[in-house]
């Protein structure tokens, strides 16, 4: 599309958190991209957190890292997934972030002495982190507001929203609500009430909503959808229906059934003459919901009571498993409750073990027995971050026997620091936003095995750690089978490993499931599910 200016829509909720406000902004974006239009989408936090690199998982599900370097909400993970196109810093901010930049202004005097307060200079900074997209030419941009109306936290980002599309003029922005309407079994019907009050609540800051999304257990009768319409003041065809479905992949064809793309482009005033192309999108769902085959993955971790702490690995598995037509069944294992006298009986029906990211000491000695038992007993083993360093430390203390080797992140007297704290991280004191983040180069060997899953010498994935492969113990690694496979070209630090003689036992110190989304599985995902068929055959 040849853009004269960039149209906005905000998405908001009401009634309930968690009700899918990224699925249905992450579904629109894939629609409108479908058409043609250049597309992106954003997310307001309102929590105080400058990012969620320091929140703990159980908390706000995974931290979702950029390119760039962005410790970001989750939510930003289904977009780069639905919308195959990367994200940014610009792409996620926290009320903690906007206050910050507005203190920091204050303190050096750009104000001229004014009085701060949340309504001119709060709201003005919100405005410009939403149009700071626009200067990458976006035909739309997507921003979708955490939490939901009413939210004393939520104010200012919903002021900010009703003082810009007066700003933006008439047909230059639009609002969606997404609500829930509640089914009553005892009376057997679904209830509009608590979307009607969400409705007046958004109304009473100033903002009508332009189309009503309605999350729902049951199909909305054509009386109650007419009801909605009419106390809500949007006309009937922008009363959209989003049902419970089996996979989330499948909401933007259900919403393309109620042209819901169709009706947000007429309210921007945006041409609707072109199809949406879903072909490939329609192929995948196909091949995911028709499996030819089904392996067993176990996923040892420490959040494991909170499946979205590990959602983009989730995904992945999703991704190249639909890829070859393989259904991934997860079984999820605790890593504090392995010991040496339960490992057979955890790890027998399983086909292959993917050891999970994380922090701190917990749970970690288990993390370790299920890396020597994948070994040990030929079992394809994927490590990502912490695993791959957990890798390190079992081999050390098992093939190599040093006894006492272990990652000064967890031991920093140990004699056997085979997992060392980065050079440049040693005298860092602040935690958030100061790890190794974001794209970094990698070179493989040429007879690694990754090379050859990569199809290529030179790749780039994602980091998120402080700490790394001790290079002065490479020598001894590589002279007992595990070879030390690729390398960052300019620090020399080792990025993967592999053990040679074995199926699949492979590390990475990036976060392969960052880049993984329905159009590119992932290469590293797609090969240990092969090795996890050929396991099982």
């Amino acid at each position: 599309m040849s853009k004269k200016n960039t149209k906005y829509i905000f998405v908001t909720g009401g009634v309930t958190s968690s009700l899918g406000k990224g699925i249905v902004s992450a579904s629109l974006g894939l629609l409108l991209k479908s058409r043609g239009f250049n597309v992106t989408i954003q997310k307001l936090d309102p929590y105080i957190n400058i990012d969620p690199g320091t929140l703990n998982p159980y908390e706000h599900g995974e931290c979702y890292v950029t390119e760039d370097g962005a410790e970001t909400d989750l939510d930003l993970g289904h977009y780069e997934r639905f919308l195959n196109a990367p994200t940014s810093q610009n792409n996620n901010v926290t009320t903690g972030r906007i206050y910050q930049t507005v203190i920091e202004k204050e303190r050096k005097g750009d104000f001229l002495g004014k009085t701060v307060q949340v309504i001119p200079h709060i709201t003005n900074e919100i405005k410009r982190r939403i149009k700071i997209l626009a200067k990458e030419d976006y035909d739309i941009i997507i921003t979708e507001i955490g939490g939901t109306v009413g939210d004393i936290e939520s104010l200012p980002y919903i002021e900010s929203v009703r003082q810009l599309k007066w700003e933006l003029g008439e047909n230059n922005s639009m609002v969606i609500h997404l609500t829930l309407l509640p089914y009553l079994a005892a009376s057997g019907e679904l209830k509009t009430k608590p979307s009607q009050h969400s409705v007046r609540q958004l109304m009473e800051s100033g903002i009508q909503a332009d189309v009503l999304v309605c999350r729902t257990e049951h199909e909305i009768p054509k009386d109650q959808r007419a009801k909605l319409a009419q106390f809500c003041n949007v006309p009937l065809e922008n009363v959209i229906e989003c049902m419970d479905a089996d996979t989330i992949y499948q909401v933007p064809l259900e919403l393309q059934k109620q042209k819901f793309d169709e009706v947000v482009l007429k309210e921007l005033d945006l041409p609707v003459h072109k199809t949406a192309d879903l072909k490939d999108w329609k192929t995948f769902l196909t091949k995911y919901k028709n499996p030819k085959k089904t392996v067993n993955i176990a996923l040892v971790g420490k959040y494991v009571s909170l499946q979205d702490s590990y959602k983009s690995i989730v995904e992945a598995f999703i991704h190249a498993g639909a890829h070859l037509e393989t259904e991934v069944k997860i079984s999820w294992v605790y890593s504090g409750d392995l010991a040496a006298d339960n490992l057979e009986k955890t790890f027998k029906e399983v086909d292959g073990i993917l050891i999970a990211p994380g922090f701190g000491d917990r749970g970690i000695e288990g993390k370790v027995l299920a890396a020597q038992y994948a070994r040990e007993n030929g079992i394809p083993l994927l490590g990502i971050c912490l695993g791959m360093q957990i890798m390190t430390i079992e081999f050390a203390r098992n093939v190599l026997g040093m006894k006492d080797a272990n990652s000064m992140e967890f031991d920093v007297n140990t004699s056997e620091p085979v997992i060392s704290i980065m050079e440049d991280q040693k005298n860092v004191v602040e935690k958030g936003g100061t790890m190794r983040l974001g794209a970094w180069k990698c070179t493989l060997r040429p007879e690694s095995k990754l090379a050859k899953i990569y199809a290529s010498q030179d790749i780039s994935e994602r980091h998120r750690h402080r700490y790394e492969f001790n290079s002065e113990y490479q020598e001894v690694f590589e002279q007992n089978g595990m070879m030390t496979s690729g390398f960052n070209p300019d620090t020399k630090l080792v990025e993967t490993i592999e053990l040679k003689n074995h199926p699949f036992f492979v590390g990475v110190q990036y976060h392969p499931e960052y880049k993984s989304t329905v159009e590119n599985p992932h290469p590293l995902f797609k090969e240990l599910i092969r090795q996890c068929s050929e396991k099982k055959k």
